[in-house]
């Protein structure tokens, strides 16, 4: 390049020399000096470019290095997780094994469990049907009946079971009761209690406080009907009253305080009498292993 750059001066040294050149010949020299001025600048371009694109290729060289090395770092860190893997692979199998256990174990469980709900559904459906199949249908309009998880719910309406006002069970209510008495004796080991509920309206009557002492005062007149008139064991019997805290529907609305307005008469199987009718239970063995 050096030799590009001297060789114009070296030109115009020998022009200036030579004072005897004829206008001929120093126009020949001037369009040769010319054309090698360009050719000497677009050399200079080209080696300007190979500098450039030098740098360019010395960059992605050391990128593509430093991308190897990394590979290689990656390579050796899992060839090491294989190693240890490998080296591990029995370990790993009795860990395998005793998962399958475990999970079959927790199968076998569940199926347990589904086997004993199959059979604590079907003693709803028992139930439900020993308790309304004797009820005529007007009779069905003023009693709901409810089996929920083994427990019996008969829920009554005020105005089938008291005189208005009172506490004191109604003539008609009789043969009800007396259906519902047997399907109790049927079932000689259930416990059962009397709930009175009430809507919330106070009570106006001066031998009765409040909805209290109604709720619980018709409660104790059915046990006592049911006890004295149905011959049920009264040690079975549990009355109770909730007065106006348990309520069903809205009492702002006449049919809403019409629901609450009842009592319910709730038979609950002892626990190892219900776990006899719906099959063993599980052991506890078989549940799955934290």
């Amino acid at each position: 390049m050096k030799l590009y750059k001297s060789l114009p001066l070296l030109l115009l040294s020998t022009i200036l020399i030579s004072s005897c050149v004829s206008n001929k010949k120093y126009t020949e020299l001037q369009t040769t000096f010319a054309k090698l001025r360009e050719r000497n600048q677009e050399l200079s371009n080209k080696y300007q470019d190979s500098q450039r694109e030098l740098t360019g290729a010395t960059s992605r060289v050391k990128s593509l290095e430093e991308q190897i090395a990394s590979e290689k770092a990656n390579t050796a860190a899992l060839q090491d997780a294989l190693n240890k893997c490998l080296s591990s692979s029995s370990q790993g199998n009795v860990n395998i094994s005793k998962l399958v256990d475990e999970i079959n174990s927790s199968n076998k469980y569940i199926k347990q469990l589904i086997n004993a709900k199959n059979k604590s559904d079907s003693l709803n459906m028992v139930l439900t049907n020993n308790l309304t199949r004797s009820l005529s249908k007007e009779e069905l309009g003023d009693v709901d009946v409810q089996v929920l998880k083994g427990v019996v719910y008969i829920s009554l309406a005020d105005n089938m079971l008291y005189k208005s006002g009172s506490y004191e069970v109604s003539d008609k209510a009789g043969e009800t009761l007396s259906k519902i008495a047997k399907i109790i004796k049927d079932y000689d080991t259930y416990d059962v209690l009397i709930e009175g509920n009430t809507d919330n309206v106070p009570i106006a009557q001066t031998n009765i406080r409040n909805n209290w002492d109604l709720s619980a005062l018709r409660a104790s007149s059915v046990v006592q009907v049911l006890q004295t008139k149905y011959a049920v064991d009264p040690k079975r019997l549990t009355a109770g009253g909730r007065g106006e805290f348990n309520p069903i529907a809205d009492n702002s609305t006449p049919s809403g305080k019409t629901q609450n307005r009842r009592t319910q008469i709730i038979i609950t199987p002892k626990l190892d009498q219900f776990m006899e009718l719906i099959g063993k239970a599980p052991a506890p063995t078989a549940a799955p292993k934290q």
